[in-house]
């Protein structure tokens, strides 16, 4: 007979009851029969085997439930260690995992490829900036209106391509395995050349120097006489006297220390000598070796200037001479009428026919002012043709001096600036248009320049308080950071980059310290100088001369006037 699955449920849920029932009654009549055993002493009955297997059953149950319940002990107790980690324990360290073991690919395909796109637009965007920048005709009047507005342009454009690089760079960055970059080994010359050539050094083009021979007769002499303005002025004006020399073919006598500054501590007076291969110029102290006989006598005064008083040497100074043991023979005249305030262009002819002379020894007063064939004057070189790279530089102690400084404190890229400000609120405000400018506006030029030229750090020689340097060096500011202005520290016994000069004693020297200034700021990347000032122009004379000269070269705030002029007194 065949039984379906119900009919099963139904006895199984029959039977079970059953099962309970018959299950207690064998319980209760287990326990009569262990009472009845142990009330008889001990006795044996028939059925006693069966009841010490009852009892030994029970015995086993009874240890199981012990076991369990250890069980259970053991489960709280792990349960509670376990919060106590939890509550006073870093469970990090328990839990980290080391993603970077795992290899898989922390950027989706469509990021990837979004990303691609973005490199891609930039670097349409940078080609067309760089290619706006080469095309436009920055040299031309008609392009755009000033100076000032090209340099601010150029400096716009040139930012918003530094931006596209850096925005570059960082979508780059997770494409980057090892040394490996998705944009290849040429990415970088887009605009490195350009960079680099923004600021490239000036052509002097010294093929095409005209410059006249120095050989003087060793009989003749040309004394010397520099007195307008300080130590720049006066090289200014040496400098124009050996031009004079040549033309007259005399030997140049430099003055005396007693007379002039001291001009052996700041140059190589020998040095001059070396680059022409003969004896152009000699010391006082030697002239009165060589003319002790007529004892060191000027035979003709020929003034250039004729006013604001004959040679620019007033009595004061002729009486300083005659002190040396120095004789005039005759009056300081000049064959022209020339005045320092209006001087007139002059030529190497005039000069030539004007004070040619037959006199042993002659002299023709300050030339600082002469203008006089300036654009050979000018010249990288200057006028004369020699072996060096120029005649008047500093002393081999301040050179060696400035290139252990600039080892120190600066390295190879680094901006000058020549703040003129003791004397020159004065002086810069009766020229139209003034050269004084307020220090937040010189801040915002300096910084456009430090932008334009790229480069970490500024050394500044200034005679300014410490007020307004100090306002200076916060207000330069380029892409939120501050560039740090750099000036020559005070004598450190721990610091070695300038002890040639205290070792020569010359370390307190005024003269010494200004040409140590004049060439640190020739040997700069750039040099930003200030206007009328002749310091500037002698360090313009040396980067011209030793071929450092910059296309960025230029006067503070160039092009623009002082946003701020106070009034007359």
């Amino acid at each position: 007979m065949v039984r379906n699955s119900s009919d099963e449920e139904e006895d199984h849920r029959n039977l079970i009851p059953q099962n309970d029932t018959r299950d207690n009654d064998l319980d209760l009549r287990r326990e009569d029969e262990l009472h009845s055993v142990t009330t008889n002493g001990g006795g044996r009955s028939p059925r006693s085997a069966f009841q010490i297997d009852e009892i030994v059953s029970r015995a086993r149950n009874r240890w199981k439930i012990s076991v369990n319940k250890r069980y259970v002990v053991a489960a709280v107790s792990l349960t509670v260690f376990v919060g106590y980690l939890f509550l006073f324990t870093d469970t990090r360290r328990f839990f980290s995992v080391d993603l970077s073991s795992f290899k898989l690919d922390p950027m989706s395909s469509r990021v990837k490829e979004s990303e691609l796109q973005a490199l891609n637009l930039l670097r349409q965007q940078q080609l067309a900036l760089v290619s706006l920048l080469n095309r436009t005709n920055f040299n031309s009047s008609n392009a755009i209106g000033s100076s000032a507005l090209i340099d601010n342009v150029k400096a716009a454009l040139l930012k918003q391509i530094s931006v596209n690089k850096e925005i570059e760079e960082v979508l780059l960055s997770p494409h980057r395995t090892g040394n490996y970059s998705v944009t290849g080994s040429g990415s970088d010359s887009i605009t490195g050349n350009y960079y680099d050539d923004r600021c490239r050094k000036v052509d002097q083009k010294l093929l095409d120097r005209i410059t006249i021979e120095w050989k003087p007769r060793p009989d003749k002499f040309l004394f010397a006489i520099c007195l307008s303005g300080q130590m720049s002025n006066h090289l200014i004006c040496l400098e124009k006297h050996m031009f004079f020399a040549a033309l007259l073919d005399r030997v140049l006598v430099i003055p005396s220390s007693k007379f002039d500054y001291q001009y052996d501590r700041v140059i190589d007076i020998e040095r001059i000598n070396t680059c022409l291969g003969r004896t152009v110029v000699i010391s006082f102290d030697q002239f009165k070796e060589i003319d002790k006989k007529k004892n060191a006598h000027i035979d003709t005064f020929i003034c250039y200037f004729s006013s604001p008083q004959p040679c620019y040497v007033d009595e004061d100074h002729i009486k300083k001479l005659k002190g040396l043991g120095v004789s005039i023979g005759g009056k300081l005249e000049a064959p022209w009428i020339e005045d320092i305030k209006k001087p007139t262009k002059r030529t190497s002819q005039e000069v030539v026919e004007k004070f040619k002379s037959d006199d042993g020894v002659i002299a023709i007063g300050d030339v600082f002012y002469a203008d006089m064939e300036q654009d050979l004057v000018m010249q990288p070189g200057g006028p004369i043709n020699h072996k060096c790279k120029t005649l008047i530089e500093p002393s081999r102690l301040i050179l060696v001096t400035a290139q252990r400084f600039i080892q120190t404190f600066l390295g190879n890229n680094f901006i000058s600036l020549h703040l003129r400000r003791h004397g020159f609120l004065k002086f810069c405000n009766a020229k139209s248009p003034s050269c004084f400018y307020p220090i937040p506006q010189a801040a915002d030029c300096i910084s456009r320049m430090v932008e334009r030229a790229n480069a970490p750090v500024i050394y500044l020689s200034t005679d300014a308080a410490e007020s307004e340097t100090g306002l200076l060096q916060s207000l330069v500011v380029v892409d939120g950071k501050v560039v740090p202005l750099v000036k020559r520290p005070p004598r450190n016994s721990a610091e070695k980059w300038d002890s040639l000069l205290y070792r020569h004693g010359i370390e307190d020297d005024s003269q010494v310290d200004a040409m140590l200034d004049k060439t640190i700021c020739a040997m700069s990347s750039v040099f930003i100088g200030a206007s009328g000032s002749t310091f500037t122009e002698d360090i313009l004379r040396l980067r011209k001369d030793w071929g450092t000269s910059s296309m960025c070269d230029e006067y503070l705030c160039r092009g623009e006037e002082p946003n701020f002029i106070a009034e007359n007194e």
